[in-house]
């Protein structure tokens, strides 16, 4: 490389017009750009100059060899000619990084695998040895495949130029190094930090922002602190003229540090992760002095933002890397978060910039100030958009003493008028739970409901008459109101998405969720009742809050009674029964979970056995399921064998077994074996794996209407329910029953903007005449 020849440099996409003018302010002449990154003539030194100066690259890639190749052998015979013997001694260790597929190379290790024997076969013809392969290797070389067309490199950075030695701890959402240094230079740092002004990352993590701003402003090279470099394995690798630059460099550095006036400033409310940030800085080979003076990083949330005077009139730029709400469980505390933000900002630097790069377009729209430019980068995988804003404006300065304006004032004015007489309702019937918003306005087509002092929001998903984008900032602008009008803390908000769904569907882990080493349980009360709910693990809750009056009914009839709850998912209609002094409780369900659960409901209440798991407060993990039971547990196999229950003598017994199995097979044949009181509530549809066929519950109610009604004493009561908004019960099939129809009275008070909830009958045997 004495001569300037082609080099290529990699970089992250939507960086690419930035590092072509960097390649040219190094004194590099482009040759083209691309979506990869940037082709460009160099000499040796240029090289050198570039891997310990850019900012913005990944790889710098020699390339050796590029030629059209239509199978395999071609593709070996192109890595064979290389003379790769001028270029690294065998001594050193290779690795060969492969990118892209074909018809002959349907996947990359296959295709870096021909490569290595091409390589290490040349070795043996040129010098009699072959080198090592190794993933750490000395050096590496990179192949790419595209349209037939390979090329083949040595990457003379070697590991990836991102990477600049200083981040060891990584924050939670951490920006690599290089996509930080694209952020700063597109809002303008270069020219802010030559006037001396000061940086501000409000939600800092790890740092990256901060430091990256810093290398820029004392005019530090972002390589000096990488310990190898790709190039030093190679044979045309000249010690004094690398020598020379990273002296040249190490002088810059002092004079830049000396010289510099810009202060750094971060806030982050993880104490553990402000002494990582600090970690990062001193690795930076910033100096101690640098770091008492000019770098103030706060363990307190940017809420607590507070700068001096003096600070603030220099100026600066507000710079952050905000939560983008990729999960649906973090977007209600990402709404408010945002707006947050710019009050935040607005009150104390309105004279300042400011920029920060979303994946959520929507959630930025709270930031009020004059959009400068908005730019796409990749953050990862993730599609970014990176928005720069200018200093406020008279309409910024607007103080605005609500958050409610725009059409999402209708959903407010909706949810305040629904509010006022609920919360009245609730109090006086002794209930902290309570639906409070259903779809009352079809443009914010969401359920809400109050549990103690959280909110459980339950998206449905939007028609597709509506735009997704528009449905997204629907939900974002609802989200963003709900503290204010609720007085819910948006920590407390929990939001889920879902379809309208049958079945056991509805009772299965949400994916959301899934990673969660345990669950969050929250005591709620109903009437007499406790129980356990969780907001954040499931689609449910573990409480229907439909079925209210139903259980309540059942409270009030239940003394004395035997009952029997069949489907009875989480058992709170037989902890309504067992608290009114129900003579026994038999609860079955096929979910084990869901049982466990129930047991958890019942040992709340103080009507099994305290066992030594933590269920005493607010919340309690998930039962573990070799915990020991204090109440009998009968299981049934799919094919309906009952087992011996732990304790025939039990009073509160909870049974997994497919219903439709166990009362084929329950044997109730005299007065005293049978239930006074049955409760079913059976899925619209299922097709477990772990039932005998499917039930619809359309096609199979009468079915289980008679087996039900056959272990029902004769002057008892089934109450059957079901959600199916279509169902139409066959009375004449079931003409030897007394059948009322019980749903309107049913549903309770905060469902009575949504009457047809479900379906609800009191059956009973009729009398003979």
């Amino acid at each position: 490389m004495g001569q300037p020849r082609e080099i290529f440099a990699v970089c992250p996409k939507g960086v690419e017009q930035l590092l072509a003018d960097e390649i040219r302010q190094l004194g590099g002449e482009v040759i083209k750009e691309s979506h990869l990154g940037v082709s460009w003539l160099g000499d040796l030194e240029l090289a050198y100059r570039f891997c310990l100066w850019t900012r913005l690259a990944t790889r710098l890639l020699l390339p050796l060899k590029e030629s059209q190749v239509d199978d395999i052998d071609q593709m070996y015979d192109a890595a064979y000619d290389i003379p790769w013997s001028e270029f690294f001694t065998v001594d050193k260790s290779i690795r060969i990084d492969f990118h892209g597929k074909s018809e002959f190379v349907n996947n990359t290790q296959f295709g870096g695998q021909k490569i290595k024997d091409a390589i290490c076969d040349r070795f043996r013809a040129d010098v009699g040895a072959r080198p090592n392969v190794d993933k750490d290797a000395d050096v590496k070389i990179e192949v790419q495949l595209r349209h037939g067309r390979i090329t083949i490199s040595l990457n003379i950075a070697g590991d990836s130029l991102h990477k600049r030695g200083y981040r060891l701890m990584p924050g939670q959402a951490p920006l690599k190094e290089n996509l930080a240094a694209a952020l700063l230079i597109r809002a303008g740092w270069p020219a802010r930090a030559a006037k001396g002004e000061n940086l501000l990352d409000p939600m800092c993590g790890s740092g990256t922002l901060l430091i990256e701003g810093l290398l820029m402003a004392a005019d530090i090279a972002p390589g000096l602190n990488r310990q190898v470099q790709g190039f030093e394995a190679l044979k045309l690798h000249d010690r004094s003229v690398w020598k020379t630059i990273v002296d040249e460099a190490r002088q810059r550095r002092t004079d830049g540090l000396a010289s510099m006036e810009s202060q750094f400033f971060g806030y982050e409310n993880n104490p553990f992760q402000v002494e990582a940030t600090l970690s990062n800085f001193s690795r930076a080979g910033v100096g101690d002095d640098i770091l008492d003076e000019k770098v103030q990083i706060q363990s307190k949330s940017f809420q607590e933002l507070w700068l001096r005077e003096s600070v603030i009139k220099k100026g600066g730029l507000i710079i952050c890397n905000p939560p983008y709400g990729e999960r649906l469980s973090e977007l209600p505390q990402l709404a408010p978060l945002y707006n947050e933000l710019n009050e935040v900002t607005r009150a104390t630097l309105p004279d300042w910039g400011m920029a920060l790069i979303t994946g959520n377009v929507d959630l930025a729209r709270s930031i009020r100030r004059p959009m400068h430019k908005k730019y796409s980068f990749y953050n990862g995988a993730i599609p970014c958009t990176f928005l720069v804003f200018n200093a406020c404006d008279e309409r910024s300065m607007t103080v605005l003493t609500t958050s409610i304006r725009g059409p999402v004032e209708a959903f407010a004015n909706r949810l305040k008028k629904n509010l006022k007489p609920l919360r009245k309702w609730a109090k006086r019937e002794n209930i902290n739970c309570y639906r409070i918003y259903d779809a009352d306005l079809p443009e914010y087509s969401v359920a809400i409901d109050m549990y103690n002092d959280c909110l459980h929001v339950q998206e449905y998903v939007a028609p597709k008459t509506i735009e997704p984008a528009k449905a997204e900032r629907r939900i974002l602008d609802l989200l963003a109101v709900l503290p204010e009008v609720t007085g819910i803390a948006k920590e407390n908000i929990v939001l889920k998405r879902r379809e309208r769904q049958s079945g056991k569907k509805q009772y299965q882990r949400n994916s959301d969720f899934q990673q969660e080493a345990e669950s969050h349980r929250m005591e709620v009360i109903e009437g007499n009742a406790k129980i356990w709910v969780n907001l954040q693990d499931y689609l449910d809750t573990g409480l229907f809050l439909d079925h209210r009056p139903t259980r309540m009914n059942i409270a009030a009839i239940a003394k004395g009674q035997r009952f029997l709850n069949l489907f009875c998912y989480t058992a709170t209609a037989s902890v309504h029964a067992a608290v009114a002094g129900a003579k026994t409780t038999t609860s079955v369900d096929l979910s084990k979970t869901y049982l466990n659960w129930a047991e958890d409901n019942f040992r709340l209440n103080g009507l099994l056995e305290k066992t030594t798991q933590g269920n005493q407060g607010k919340v309690a993990a998930m039962p573990s399921k070799d915990n020991t039971r204090g109440s009998s547990r009968a299981v049934t196999n799919p094919w309906g064998a009952q087992e011996q229950a732990q304790k025939k003598d039990e009073k509160h017994q909870f049974i997994e077994a497919d219903c439709r199995e166990w009362l084929k097979t329950i044997q109730t044949q005299t007065e005293e074996e049978k239930y006074d009181l049955i409760f079913m509530d059976p899925p619209t549809f299922s097709n477990s794996k772990k039932m005998e066929g499917i039930l619809d519950i359309q096609r199979d109610h009468v079915e289980l209407i008679e087996m039900a009604m056959a272990r029902l004493t004769k002057h008892g009561l089934l109450i059957f329910s079901n959600n199916l908004r279509k169902f139409d019960m066959d009375e004449s099939a079931l003409k030897q029953f007394t059948i009322d129809n019980v749903s309107a009275k049913s549903v309770p008070n905060d469902y009575s903007r949504r009457a047809n909830i479900h379906h609800c009958f009191e059956i009973r045997h009729a009398k003979k005449k």
